[in-house]
């Protein structure tokens, strides 16, 4: 997987053609708008990193705080090099300082050192959530937003597709059009488990919890499921179309495709936008307990195993540097550690 350990750079090409890339607003932003009205502006560097010298993390590959520390540093875009250590205390070199300590020690080091973008990561304040909203609504919250984003990215992606015909893009780091569409069928391969994934989480773990308390409060929401699945078939089946038709004459489809994401989008949104308005604050008003919680939660991350395993990078780049940082924690403050090492720790990369 080297979720953890994978380079902090990305050629555009894997995320969206030329200058089509798109990126949720700053914090500051958002917390002017509803969770479900924040519109995806054109990309922008918050920072430029003026460090020559390449950041050194030493510590246990298999260390959770070693993992976690590493994502601080990617989002931050510093020259990293990770090296394996014994020492079970973590160490930051930069430059002639050298510091170790506890996970929070380091992280307040790295959020002054290295300011912007600035991650605030010392407790969930996101959109008016405060330490009373339970844990499975913090965590579908923040899927929600990853999911929202990449439909809207992919988007624009397929409408850009479209309107070329199928012809070679601007940008060479795209490659040829069979290059760019088999780099658009691997992203939304991503996209689908991701959505699949969530949408059995919710059915198999969520749901019955809030029909327990109020039979048929759920309907609508399974009905919604029912409805969104056979669109994402479809689009997987017109993306393999497209995969071998001749550029000249896959006009047609692109369009068809550009038509079934727009489609898929609006109607995703919706559906957020519901359970986020009408379910999700019925968790909160069940008053479950905090054990209870944190059991939801990690049933919850059982059921969407592969998606943490296959497409964890996936997840966390649909969301601001400051909203990753907070699913991070939320998984490794109330997840179990052996569930959560499975998914921050494997194929670690020097």
């Amino acid at each position: 997987m080297g979720t953890c350990f994978s380079s902090s750079t990305k050629s555009t090409a894997e995320i969206s053609p030329f200058d089509l890339v798109v990126k949720p607003p700053p914090p500051s932003a958002a917390a002017t708008a509803p969770p479900t009205q924040r519109i995806p502006t054109a990309k922008t560097e918050t920072s430029t990193v003026s460090f020559a010298v390449t950041v050194r993390l030493y510590g246990p590959p298999n260390s959770l705080v070693t993992s976690y520390l590493r994502f601080a540093l990617l989002h931050k875009k510093v020259p990293l090099r990770f090296v394996p250590s014994e020492d079970q205390k973590p160490t930051i070199q930069v430059g002639s300082e050298t510091v170790s300590g506890s996970r929070e020690v380091l992280l307040r080091y790295i959020e002054d050192k290295f300011p912007e973008p600035r991650l605030m990561i010392w407790k969930f304040n996101l959109e008016g959530f405060d330490e009373a909203t339970p844990l499975i609504v913090k965590m579908i919250w923040l899927q929600h937003r990853s999911m929202l984003w990449h439909m809207e990215r992919m988007l624009r992606w397929s409408e850009d597709l479209a309107a070329r015909g199928g012809k070679k893009a601007v940008d060479p780091s795209v490659g040829t059009p069979k290059m760019e569409i088999r780099k658009f069928a691997k992203s939304y391969t991503h996209l689908q488990e991701l959505m699949l994934e969530h949408a059995q989480m919710e059915e198999r773990i969520l749901f019955p919890v809030l029909e327990s308390v109020d039979r048929g409060m759920c309907k609508s929401a399974n009905e919604e499921h029912g409805r969104e699945l056979p669109m994402m078939n479809g689009i997987k089946e017109d993306i393999k179309s497209i995969g071998v038709l001749d550029s000249e004459i896959c006009s047609e489809a692109l369009f068809s495709l550009a038509s079934r994401f727009k489609s898929l989008q609006m109607m995703c949104k919706a559906h957020f936008v519901e359970e986020e308005k009408d379910l999700l604050p019925m968790v909160e008003a069940a008053e479950m307990g905090k054990e209870k919680q944190k059991k939801l939660m990690n049933q919850s991350l059982e059921v969407m195993s592969g998606t943490h395993s296959n497409s964890f990078d996936f997840l966390l780049e649909g969301l601001t540097p400051q909203e990753a940082m907070q699913y991070i924690d939320l998984l490794m403050t109330f997840g179990d550690p052996n569930l959560i090492s499975s998914f921050l720790c494997s194929d670690v990369v020097d």
